[in-house]
């Protein structure tokens, strides 16, 4: 699993920052790619990447503002191009539907592919309440959403890894005389083999403790709120908006969007390991971006600033490195 950035800018694009997307593969062979968000000039950025429109699966916008979804009805259109028989998902907020629709009406596209367009309700899912119910859950990660605090409805998501069947004693069982083959993934999901010799081996004896699986809470703009907390609960990478610097908490406010100290405060209180930065104003030079991140690493010290065409593994949990 990794995470590629394929644009970190903040309402509009700059020489070194494209706007909102974010890349996530969900598989370690890079069969199946997730996006977020698909700001203008995505697909550009795809060309620039080793992401492939064919591998992509399921696109997820957080909400309806222009920096994180004008690359949307060109993308889908390319897409016809590279994938034209591979079914597409979308999922947004209420109005997604229409807004692509129009997009796709107006210029006269047609899609050579199935589309389905899933409009995420978090309007019962204010301040105190629960995360909304699961957004999709068939087979791959289970993603939820709950609604943010910005200008307009805007989601975040939750993407949670099933947990692991525990490691297989395989030299208990070689020493069973039990050979390595198709027996052992069996046995590793806890079910009782019956050997040609008759014993029967059990695999819930022979397997440690369930693996956790991996999460990622990534999160659309939005002021601090109770609900940041919540999607991105001892999340293992946690990507949250950077608009401003501390010393502008006053413009944050009244756009409803977060300072880098305020994105630390969420991941430290939601007890996230590790918080990626992103989505950050035009407004600060090269030389600001390290006051941002200092700033971060004050409240939260395991924090990095994403830029373009960055990929971040998400290793599993235990592991040292790697994806």
């Amino acid at each position: 699993m990794y995470l590629l950035f394929l644009g970190t800018g903040a309402g509009l694009p700059s020489k070194r920052r494209n706007v909102s997307a974010i890349v996530l593969s969900i598989t370690e062979t890079n069969r199946c790619l997730w996006l977020f968000d698909c700001g203008e000039g995505t697909q550009h950025q795809f060309l620039k990447s080793p992401a492939k429109l064919t591998k992509l699966r399921r696109i997820f916008l957080t909400h309806l503002h222009g920096d994180h979804l004008f690359g949307l009805p060109g993308l889908l259109s390319s897409r016809s191009f590279q994938a034209p028989d591979k079914p597409l998902s979308v999922y947004g907020p209420p109005g997604t539907t229409q807004w692509i629709e129009n997009a796709l009406t107006l210029s006269g596209t047609h899609l050579s592919y199935p589309l389905d367009v899933v409009e995420v309700d978090t309007a019962q899912a204010g301040e105190s309440a629960h995360l909304a119910a699961v957004v999709c859950e068939d087979g791959e990660p289970v993603v939820s959403a709950a609604a943010l605090n910005h200008t307009i409805t805007c989601v975040g998501y939750r993407i949670a890894e099933r947990d692991r069947p525990g490691r297989l004693d395989r030299d208990r069982l070689q020493a069973m005389g039990i050979p390595p083959g198709p027996i052992y993934k069996r046995l590793q999901q806890g079910e009782s083999v019956t050997l040609p010799d008759g014993r029967v081996i059990d695999g819930r004896t022979l397997t440690g403790p369930p693996r956790r699986g991996r999460t990622v809470a990534i999160l659309g703009d939005t002021a601090p709120c109770a609900n940041a907390v919540r999607l991105a609960q001892e999340a293992d990478v946690l990507v949250h908006e950077a608009t401003f610097a501390a010393a502008d908490e006053a413009l944050a406010a009244t756009y409803r969007h977060s300072t880098s100290l305020q994105a630390a405060w969420v991941a430290r209180e939601a007890g996230a390991r590790r918080l990626l930065l992103t989505h950050v104003s035009s407004r600060y030079s090269e030389d600001d971006l390290q006051r941002l991140l200092d700033e971060a690493r004050s409240v939260f010290p395991d924090t990095d600033l994403a830029h373009d065409l960055w990929v971040c593994p998400v290793p599993k949990p235990g592991d040292t490195g790697g994806a």
